[in-house]
């Protein structure tokens, strides 16, 4: 019996063995954050400790809604940067807002935070397409920089830049008078016309577009380079009515030419007119329309249909309008010399200079400054436009 005893004793205590060892081993192992130790941890009793980011561990550290990553694909450094550099970054965001110039913040790493930075800046730059002529009116096109200086608002500029461009992409808007002072020379023009689009507009490389005014200006065929289109354009147009010719340079310059290809590539942006120049329906000023030729950097080419061989008031705003933007009129004596000058258009628009430049003291309030383009040998002619008006701040 006592045998027997002992033996279910002795099975009792191997059995309670092990469990008394895992008993002794059990405070060796780390317990569990509690789930009211994560949420709401208790405050560190320095504050300049708690506010880097590697004195607490990430899962304990406290997040606000005000500090709070916003960025969930971020690397746990990032997210614990965020901390101290979130109020930064959104300063450094509206700073550079109010100050072009700002450079772009930086975060802990020391990398530039293109997450969150907006930089604007401003190109206190110029740009301007010239002619060169000689005492023959020969276009002279194998000068350097140093043969010309600028003057911008009656001081120095310094040239950026410069090039010959003869081979720029065009963009062109043809503006046709269809009043009733045309109408017997009208069908001549738009063949004249016709004939200088097909010269001049290369496939997949220049666009141009047709106007026909009367009252009102009509977009008769919108920017193409499908010289069969631009020819039907012209075709289409027919005399009749009174004359605003301002309304449609002004129309040209800002719906068409202002914005074209702007910020993408560099373009000339010219209008021919063709036109007796006598004005009687506009609603804006002569004044007003050269203003928004010169702030879309337009030069304007004007053919007079006047064949009275005597320039009349009429051609003196043709040429006003040419001279302002740096372009050139034609007076043809004939109805044939119209071509003529179609072709001594598109010759000048291959035989161009063009610079960039700085000026020296550049004010963004919106004024007009005038600019001098001037060649060192005195037997040389620019034709420029004669100034530009600064954007606004």
């Amino acid at each position: 019996m006592n045998f027997r005893m002992n033996y279910w004793l002795i099975l009792a205590l191997a059995a309670a063995l092990p469990w008394g060892l895992v008993a002794q081993d059990a405070p060796q192992q780390q317990l569990p954050n509690a789930p009211s130790a994560v949420k709401y941890p208790p405050p560190p009793a320095d504050p300049q400790t708690a506010a880097q980011p590697d004195s607490t561990p990430q899962s304990q550290a406290p997040v606000s809604p005000q500090s709070a990553p916003q960025n969930t694909g971020s690397t746990p450094a990032q997210q614990g940067n965020s901390q101290q550099g979130g109020s930064s970054s959104a300063n450094a965001q509206s700073n550079a807002v109010a100050n072009p110039g700002a450079k772009p913040a930086e975060s802990a790493n020391g990398e530039p935070d293109d997450k969150l930075t907006v930089i604007r800046k401003r190109v206190d730059e110029v740009n301007v397409v010239f002619t060169v002529t000689d005492k023959r009116d020969h276009f002279v096109k194998d000068l350097t920089q140093n043969d010309f200086h600028v003057i911008d608002d009656n001081k120095p500029a310094n040239i950026e830049s410069f090039s010959r461009e003869t081979n720029l992409p065009l963009r062109v808007g043809l503006l046709i008078d269809a009043s009733n002072s045309v109408r017997d020379r009208f069908k001549f023009e738009q063949e004249s016309a016709i004939e200088f689009l097909n010269q001049i507009i290369r496939p997949r490389y220049d666009k141009a577009f047709v106007i026909g005014f009367d009252t009102t200006p009509e977009v008769t065929q919108d920017f193409t380079d499908d010289a069969q289109a631009l020819s039907h354009g012209v075709r289409m147009l027919r005399a009749g009515g009174g004359t605003a010719m301002y309304d449609a340079i002004y129309f040209a310059c800002r719906d068409k030419l202002m914005g074209v290809d702007k910020g993408q590539i560099a373009t000339r942006r010219a209008i021919i007119l063709l036109s007796d120049g006598e004005d009687n329906q506009s609603r804006v000023s002569r004044e007003e329309a050269v203003e928004m030729a010169q702030r879309a950097e337009v030069i304007i080419y004007a053919i007079s249909t006047n064949t009275s061989g005597i320039k009349l008031r009429g051609d003196k705003v043709l040429e006003y309008f040419a001279e302002q933007t740096g372009g050139r009129a034609f007076f043809p004596f004939k109805i044939e010399d119209v071509a003529n000058a179609f072709t001594e258009i598109s010759d000048e628009l291959r035989s161009q200079y063009a610079i960039s430049y700085k000026p020296a003291d550049f004010l963004p309030d919106g004024k007009y400054r005038k600019i001098e383009i001037l060649a060192e040998n005195k037997k040389y002619h620019v034709r420029a436009r004669k100034g530009y008006y600064a954007p606004r701040q």
